[in-house]
Formats: structure tokens, C-alpha cells, sequence
């Protein structure tokens, strides 16, 4: 499709937005990247002024949003084996950045990423890794709508000597990218955590952000030995310690969160702060379930995200739904906790608020971007096809998406990318296996030549 005009008639419309939570045998009217409208099949199909899309058995629904990601990790994808965070970050992950880590490093594994991530439903993504200024021309040209986080640390890498250097480079990046349309957030500042940033430069990284109106995106709790290693360490829990110094407020995405009391709870409703939850890294990791229940309890707005595929071997978007559904009734008890709509809305529109886009996208309605999927839903894993949104949470395998647009382009069509070239991808990643693991005798498939 190459209009910029043009409407998409499905078996359904899952607007998020609105009074009713699916629209049946409607269409939704784009006009220069922008939702005209949505309308009943025969008012849209009467329209003679646009191009026509005929998606029988399909579903429409707002791009997903992804609000935690380091994409350029996805070239260490299945390195490690079942392991412990601690050992996970401090034995294998850490040493192979140390010396892997480089420009083309970022740029391949962020095009891997943004692949895998469009194919699965996200359209918005938020990232935090190094060389950001290499990850947001990858995702740009993608077409991704993106959060680039730049990192804040006081060790060099191969990115940055030193905290002074952290700032300089994040903060010409984000002039850079200021008027960006697609980068159109601005670059939020991402220290890593309390326990590997310490206090003087996390109160540094909350008077910036203050300054900027910029959003900081931090893990926090995201074990219950890292909080108790910080009560002994300074008398304090970490979000207690983040509150003091100015870390919490509107535009601070805590992640991980999954070691929490009710304290905890209140002090992070008490300051705005959202919460980035990441199910199936946290299940991998056995880092704990976050107590998303008690969060939406509170009034505190949860966003998902897939981290990195080094922590959680897939970014999917759909995955990454059904498995925060699930996980989030087993955590409580409860089988009404997070509802498929619930789990759906989180998935998006609350993906977006976390991320200070909701007024952008997150859900379909006049005058938002046109940033949706189409889900085929008439595979034998939704027949009968009862309920429609339980059937995308929970039926659906995580694949399904034929088409997606972002700013009314097509990112997916037929279920084939369209700005990136999925055999380039494979070469690159069968390259970076042997560059990574040079005497690993797995056996697989080579891409053909």
C-alpha cells in the first residue's frame, strides 16, 4: 500500500479507547499518517478517495509498545545458559561486552531486534544500551517509533570514559534527535541501577532530568537479595533511597520491580513513577514476579517490556502480553487478575503513557498516528473463535501479525518486513555466532549464500 490515504477493513477493531472494547465489522480510515476514523464497513468501503485493504478473519489493534529493551544485546540471544541474574550479568554477559562491544556490534544486533519486534506486533519501542546514537539510526530506518535511553554509569566502556562523558554524548544525541518524528521522545537518561551507580551520580541523573523534563528509566527491586544487599549497605531500601534523592517522580520508568512491600508500593503511587514490567526475563532470571495486581491496586500505571533477548530469548510483543496475563494470576491467586483487555491495554496505551507518548499512539482514535497491526485470527488455535480478546492474549502462539503500520507506513505487509532485508540478518547473526563462539559445535541451519 503507498497511499497515504487508504482504509483497512477487518473482522474487528480493538480500539482501546472508547466505549466498547471491540468493534465488530468495522474499518479504520488513515489520511497522511494520521486515524481520520473508524467507521462501519459500508460507510468506509463507500469512500472513493482513498486505497482499499481487505483483511478478512483479521483483527485491528494498536501497535504494541515496548518500554525496557537493550536491542543490541540480541546478537548474545541464547549465549548463556539457565543461570542466576548476579551470575548471568556479572560472569558471561558483562565480559563478552567488555570485548564485543562496538558500533557494528549495536547496529547489527539492533536491525535483528527491530526485525523480530515488528514481525511480533511492537511498532513502539523504548532502548537503553550503548552507542544509542547507532541503535536510533537502526530503528529509525526500521521505522520504529523509539525512546532512546542513553546510559549514565562512572566506568568506562567502549562507549564512554567517564560519567562527564555519559552526559556530553547522551545530551548532544538528544538535541539531535529533538525534532526527530520518529525518535520523537527525546533521549531519557538510563542509570543502570543503585547498586552500580552510586548515590552522588543517581542525585546528578535526578537534577539533569528535572532540569530537562527527561525521563529516567532505572531497575529497580528487581531482586529480592539486591534490596536486602542495599538495606545493609546504606539502612535503606532502593526505592526509599531513589525517593530521597529526587530519582521518583512522572516521568521515572522503574523496572523490573519485582521485590516489593506494601511501602514500596505506596512510595512509588506517592510520586507518579510508572513501573516497566518484564515477565518472562524475571521468570528466566528467577528474579521474582512483579505483584502487578497490588501495583494497578494502587493506582500505579504498568507498562511491558521485553528486555534483552540475552535475559528472555524472544521480543515478541504478543509473548510478552500473554505471558504478563498469566504470570500475573499465578503471583495473586486470582484467575480475574490482569483480564485479557487488562493485559491488552497494558500492551499498549499504558505502554505509551509510560513512556510520554500516549497523546501519539496506544491506541486507535482520531487523530492519533496510524500506528497499527493486523492479527490473523483465523487459525485453528482460535477456532471457534469465542472471545476475541482472550483469543489474542491467550490463543495465539505470539505470531499472527501480517501487517503493521507506523505514521500510516507500512512496516509489515503480507508479513513480510518492509525496510529491512530478513536473509542480510540472517548472515549478519550466523557471522556474529562464529565471531562470539568460534569453537561452538551446535549444529544449525546456515543461511544460503
Amino acid at each position: 500500500m503507498t497511499s497515504a490515504n487508504f482504509a483497512v477493513h477487518a473482522d474487528a477493531i480493538i480500539p482501546i479507547s472508547g466505549p466498547e472494547n471491540v468493534l465488530i465489522s468495522h474499518s479504520i480510515v488513515v489520511r497522511q499518517g494520521l486515524i481520520a476514523a473508524l467507521m462501519p464497513h459500508a460507510r468506509a468501503r463507500a469512500l472513493s478517495d482513498i486505497d482499499h485493504l481487505e483483511l478478512p478473519g483479521h483483527v485491528l489493534m494498536p501497535g504494541l509498545v515496548n518500554a525496557r529493551g537493550h536491542a543490541g544485546m540480541t546478537l548474545l540471544r541464547g549465549y548463556t545458559g539457565d543461570m542466576s541474574l548476579t551470575s548471568w550479568l556479572n560472569d558471561k554477559i558483562s565480559p563478552l561486552e567488555a570485548r564485543w562491544m562496538s558500533p557494528e556490534f549495536v547496529r547489527d544486533g539492533t536491525e535483528i531486534a527491530a526485525a523480530e519486534m515488528l514481525l511480533s506486533g511492537i511498532t513502539t519501542t523504548s532502548d537503553m544500551y550503548f552507542f544509542p546514537d547507532i541503535a536510533a539510526q537502526s530503528l529509525r530506518a526500521a521505522g520504529m517509533r523509539t525512546q532512546l535511553v542513553f546510559p549514565v554509569m562512572d566506568t568506562e566502556t567502549a562507549w564512554a570514559k567517564s560519567a562527564e562523558e555519559y552526559f556530553e554524548k547522551g545530551l548532544a544525541l538528544r538535541d539531535y534527535f529533538r525534532s526527530d518524528e520518529l525518535v520523537d521522545v527525546g533521549f531519557g537518561l538510563g542509570p543502570h541501577s543503585t547498586y552500580t551507580v552510586d548515590e552522588s551520580l543517581l542525585s546528578r541523573t535526578a537534577m539533569l532530568a528535572n532540569e530537562l523534563d527527561a525521563p529516567i528509566q532505572i531497575n529497580l527491586h528487581a531482586t529480592t537479595a539486591e534490596v536486602l544487599a542495599h538495606v545493609e549497605a546504606t539502612g535503606e531500601r532502593p526505592i526509599d533511597s531513589s525517593a530521597r534523592i529526587g530519582l521518583l517522580g512522572p516521568r521515572t520508568q522503574c523496572v523490573h520491580m519485582t521485590a516489593l512491600g506494601s511501602q514500596d508500593i505506596e512510595t512509588v503511587a506517592a510520586h507518579g513513577a510508572h513501573v516497566v514490567h518484564c515477565p518472562r526475563s524475571n521468570m528466566r532470571l528467577a528474579s521474582g514476579a512483579c505483584p502487578v495486581s497490588k501495583l494497578r491496586d494502587a493506582g500505579i500505571n504498568i507498562a511491558l517490556g521485553t528486555d534483552g533477548a540475552a535475559s528472555n530469548n524472544r521480543l515478541n510483543g504478543l509473548a510478552e502480553m500473554q505471558s504478563a496475563a498469566l504470570l500475573a494470576k499465578l503471583e495473586s491467586g486470582e484467575p480475574t487478575a490482569l483480564s485479557a483487555s487488562e493485559a491488552i491495554r497494558m500492551a499498549t496505551l499504558d505502554g505509551a503513557r509510560a513512556l510520554g507518548l500516549d497523546h501519539v499512539t496506544g491506541s486507535l482514535e482520531a487523530g492519533k498516528s496510524a500506528d497499527l497491526i493486523a492479527i490473523d485470527m483465523s487459525g485453528m488455535y482460535t477456532a471457534p473463535h469465542h472471545q476475541i480478546e482472550s483469543n489474542v492474549v491467550y490463543g495465539g502462539p505470539g505470531i499472527g501479525v501480517t501487517h503493521s503500520w507506523i505514521a500510516g507506513k507500512n512496516a509489515v505487509k503480507n508479513g513480510q518486513l518492509q525496510s529491512l532485508d530478513s536473509d542480510a540478518l540472517r548472515h549478519k547473526a550466523a557471522g556474529w555466532r562464529t565471531k562470539l563462539s568460534p569453537s561452538s559445535r551446535r549444529i544449525s541451519r546456515q543461511p544460503p549464500d
